[in-house]
């Protein structure tokens, strides 16, 4: 199936406290949610243009952690972890966010470059919805009060990641 960015559309939300994006995939839903689930899944689309996942451990349940590694072009690792709060199969999934070292201890914001400001924990929803054969999809990705910059820049990266869902979407 061919993956489209037919839908596309961002908004703030909150007074700017949550990001907020919602795509329509050209691809049936239980496919996109495993794409969300399933670590040999998510290591061919997760990071912006350029990045590469080389580590993905994901236990999809209520109080499972998942724990990634993006590298950046230049070699730089961003290790992130989260708990899973909530995973309603195939339609939602609600998971803590925050930056971790490589063994999955949390670190400040302020390791990985983002400021002071940047929350330390994040919480992120997404959906999953059938739309004419295809897959509504929504995240929420709650920024608190993070520099408008930082804001547009987790912003870029997820529509550049979404971008290369798309693509593996297509292909898969």
């Amino acid at each position: 199936m061919g993956a489209t960015n037919s839908g596309t559309t961002t908004s703030a939300r909150s007074a700017d406290r949550e990001i907020v994006i919602t795509r329509v995939f050209d691809a049936p839903r239980d496919l996109v949610f495993k794409a969300w689930t399933e670590p040999e899944r998510v290591m061919r689309w997760w990071g912006p243009n350029g990045f590469t996942t080389p580590v993905s451990k994901i236990d999809p349940r209520p109080g499972g952690v998942f724990h990634n590694c993006m590298r950046s072009p230049e070699g730089q690792d961003f290790w992130s972890k989260g708990v899973y709060r909530e995973i309603v199969e195939p339609e939602r999934i609600v998971c803590t966010d925050f930056f971790s070292d490589e063994e999955g201890n949390l670190v400040q914001p302020t390791h990985y470059g983002m400021s002071p400001e940047w929350p330390a924990e994040a919480l992120v929803t997404v959906t999953f919805a059938e739309h004419d054969g295809k897959t509504k999809f929504t995240l929420h990705h709650a920024v608190g009060s993070a520099p408008a910059s930082e804001r547009d820049q987790c912003q870029a990266g997820w529509t550049e990641s979404l971008d290369r869902l798309a693509g593996y979407l297509a292909r898969a």
